[in-house]
């Protein structure tokens, strides 16, 4: 086995940060796909690979993306459920690839609600 030098000690805890976040359950922001059956037979495979192609071409340090099963809403697949920390969360209902990328870039990242795509923020319905 090769010696690990020390700075690359610095490389390893970087590529490990992220898991270490979701265990921690640490994070500004988690990003819920939801993957039960009826998510799936809905597209929610493609949108989780948008956002983890969003995730890695942003390469936020404080956002985790993560899956769950159904959320009870199945004629509203694909969902996914967006935390701040601070904030309530926001169920967001019918995504697409475009509308995941969407919600990604003004509410993950920029911190914006996208109203027309959220079905509830917290208990309350946005419309």
């Amino acid at each position: 086995m090769p010696k690990i030098e020390p700075g690359g000690l610095d490389g390893i805890a970087e590529k490990i940060r992220p898991a270490m976040l979701l265990r921690e359950g640490a994070g500004r922001a988690k990003v819920i796909v939801h993957m039960g059956t009826c998510g799936i037979a809905a597209g929610a495979r493609t949108v989780m690979k948008t956002l983890m192609d969003e995730m890695e071409k942003n390469n936020p340090k404080d956002v985790i993306l993560t899956i769950s099963s159904c959320a009870g809403l199945c004629s509203r697949e694909p969902m996914i459920t967006v935390e701040i920390q601070g904030q309530p969360a926001v169920k967001y209902v019918d995504m697409t690839p475009e509308k995941a990328t969407r919600v990604f870039a003004e509410h993950v990242l920029g911190g914006n609600i996208v109203t027309e795509y959220a079905l509830a923020a917290g208990s309350e319905r946005t419309h």
